[in-house]
């Protein structure tokens, strides 16, 4: 790993490096991207990029980490309310406005990289399991607890829920993105809801009256 900056200046530089590359791999694509192209947009030397980082690989899996930490962050707020049946609902029309506001053509930033970084070698995958890892922590935990409430039914497997509505997520920006259209991640994630409704443990019966 490259030198970890302990100074304002120094945190200010790594991060202003790891933003161009950001950027430009955003823009064009990993292999695109050249540590020239890092340094032009960054404005910054070869020695001062070396300082930071090791290589260019260490610089790619520094920016897969940033944006995982970017991505999860912008998510936190709503992957709290995961519990109950509005909260997800709430989370789901976050993620499908997100993706309106884009345009329905940026993606998912961690899935983009993910395609073309995944089977390059076992640190930049295992970057990858460990990202959708962290972003399905919250939502397996809220269907706990709504297992434990009452809430969903007793035999539901809630891992394999989340597992289903990670994919959906997933394969409907990627739909959204290849067709440019956002109905792809709604049609998506009304799938993923219909499974969460069949998880439902059904209203208490009420008592008849006598």
């Amino acid at each position: 790993m490259g030198h970890t900056p302990t100074t304002t200046r120094g945190r200010a530089t790594r991060g202003r490096i790891l933003d161009a590359a950001a950027d430009l791999i955003q823009r064009h694509g990993v292999a695109a991207v050249t540590l020239d192209d890092v340094e032009r947009a960054a404005g910054v030397g070869r020695s001062q990029l070396y300082h930071y980082f090791d290589d260019r690989d260490d610089l790619v899996r520094s920016v897969v980490h940033a944006t995982v930490d970017t991505v999860l962050a912008a998510q936190e707020p709503l992957l709290l309310h995961v519990d109950t049946v509005a909260g997800i609902d709430h989370w789901f029309d976050a993620i499908v406005a997100n993706g309106t506001r884009q345009d329905a053509v940026g993606g998912c930033a961690i899935g983009s990289l993910a395609a073309q970084l995944g089977g390059r070698d076992d640190l930049a995958r295992q970057a990858f399991v460990d990202a959708f890892a962290r972003w399905e922590a919250p939502l397996i935990a809220g269907l706990r607890r709504m297992q434990e409430s009452g809430d969903l039914l007793p035999d539901v497997n809630v891992t394999e829920l989340a597992d289903l509505t990670m994919a959906a997520i997933q394969g409907g920006l990627l739909l959204a993105q290849v067709r440019r259209s956002p109905d792809q991640l709604r049609l998506a994630l009304r799938g993923a809801r219909a499974a969460l409704d069949d998880a439902l443990a059904p209203p208490p019966t009420p008592f008849a009256s006598t």
